[in-house]
């Protein structure tokens, strides 16, 4: 079937549902919210679904989530299963909120991710993966866990490119309580869509609630400490303390700043740590790609070390971070309720409706990817990639709510690969790689350990 929707084959006033087991999708949910997708979203250009007593759209077909996510926006807001699972954390943050209150905050913070200033942020990006090399280089005995050792290296470089420094914040424990509270998101989506209230106690809950209130209040003692000292600083603390809205001109208080703090943090550094995982995976599986990239990197830097002006001009590490990013997106579904009735292709959507756009099925599209399953940077090479429709390779999102970071998580990415693939070849084991599991991010199921040889 081709991937693009004939309109002729599609009814207007009627939609036909792919049938569902609601205790299948509830166990899928609780477990791996992956496995609670149609199985049909891998080859069909959309399917219908009616679950919980709502109209659920999945949309795979690149031309639809163009009409959906970019000509409909306005009709689309996050709704309560994004709210549910990531309001006690993120608030009303720039995630999270809709309408007026998300345009003003978006705004407030677009300049902390001009080019000018990603390229003013590159020196940080590469010390800290100079010191993640470092360390490496010390203690280079025996298997490595690839999410923790990303994890920690974007952390770092997120608290100091965006928090000038984070005054003492404790790296292993936010990590901790960032893991605690995603560990039991499948079950508030499950609990959601059996529209039981948010008070009910499931695996987990506390651990979470633990969580929230430790990492909202390191980051309030960030901000009491900066409002006490009065220092200007170019970062995104000072930016969201000086931030207005243009229309009323009134500021954020402690709770909206932590609000998008909390949002920056966590997304902005687990989304881009999981991609460096699962790209450092696939390298120790395909050494002939790694090889290539070693080649690179050493004609791009002259041997030498690596600098700001290299980054640009790795043109291969940034196809190999896509490919991966293809296979294993990060944020693997994208959900939206519809606030107000619209047509894509020949549907009319009602209100009501929930429209997930799921990312790893159409980066993994039989009709829009050849051999889909398998690990092929070349897909990315530009010319290639500029013949490919625009929404097929989606990792960073869609439309007015793209991902704002997507630059410099592209660029943070391509660093870190560089300077830790100066001085090092990564090897793994033969075994199958383990099975991505959704916790609101995409994360193996069994962590990816891969060995150091120095080069």
């Amino acid at each position: 079937m081709n991937a693009s929707v004939n309109a002729a084959d599609l009814s207007q006033t009627t939609f036909p549902l792919t049938p569902r087991s609601m205790p299948h999708v509830l166990l899928s949910l609780i477990r791996n919210p992956l496995d609670a997708l149609p199985p049909e979203v891998f080859t069909e250009p959309v399917v219908f679904t009616k679950v919980g007593g709502k109209l659920r759209v999945y949309l795979t077909d690149p031309e639809l989530i163009y009409q959906a996510l970019v000509r409909n926006s306005d009709a689309l807001g996050k709704g309560e299963d994004v709210r549910r699972v990531l309001g006690p954390a993120l608030g009303s943050g720039i995630l999270t909120s809709d309408g007026a209150h998300w345009k003003w905050q978006r705004q407030s913070v677009a300049g902390a991710f001009r080019h000018e200033k990603l390229l003013e942020l590159q020196p940080a990006m590469i010390a800290a993966a100079g010191r993640r090399r470092d360390l490496w280089l010390a203690g280079k005995n025996g298997p490595l866990d690839l999410c923790q050792e990303m994890m920690r290296t974007t952390f770092d470089i997120i608290v100091e490119t965006m928090m000038s420094g984070g005054d003492g914040i404790d790296v292993d424990k936010v990590e901790r309580n960032i893991t605690n509270y995603l560990k039991p998101t499948g079950w508030k989506f499950a609990l959601g869509l059996l529209g039981l209230p948010d008070w009910m106690p499931h695996p987990g809950k506390e651990k979470a609630r633990s969580a929230v209130i430790f990492l909202r209040a390191t980051l309030g003692a960030v901000i009491a400490e900066r409002r006490r000292s009065g220092k200007e600083r170019s970062d995104l603390v000072s930016m969201l303390l000086g931030a207005a809205d243009p229309e009323t001109g009134r500021m954020m208080n402690d709770e909206e700043v932590i609000d998008n703090l909390m949002t920056f943090i966590t997304a902005g550094h687990e989304t881009t740590a999981l991609g460096l995982a699962w790209t450092f995976h696939l390298l120790a599986r395909h050494p002939d790609c790694q090889a290539r990239l070693f080649e690179e990197i050493s004609t791009v830097t002259g041997g030498g070390p690596l600098l700001g002006e290299h980054v640009a001009k790795l043109i291969y590490a940034r196809q190999i971070f896509s490919e991966a990013m293809r296979l294993y997106p990060p944020a693997p579904i994208i959900s939206r309720a519809v606030v107000r009735e619209f047509t894509i292709g020949a549907h009319t959507i009602p209100a009501g409706t929930i429209i997930y756009v799921p990312i790893y099925a159409v980066h993994r599209h039989a009709d829009l990817w050849e051999d889909p399953q398998l690990f092929e940077p070349d897909r990315f090479e530009p010319e290639t990639a500029r013949n490919r429709h625009r929404y097929a390779f989606m990792p960073f999102g869609a439309g007015p709510r793209v991902c704002i970071g997507n630059a410099f998580a592209m660029m943070e990415a391509v660093a870190i690969l560089a300077v830790l693939l100066q001085k090092f070849r990564v090897t793994g084991s033969n075994e199958a790689s383990p099975k991505p599991v959704m916790k609101v991010t995409l994360r193996p199921m069994h962590p990816l350990s891969i060995n150091l040889i120095e080069r």
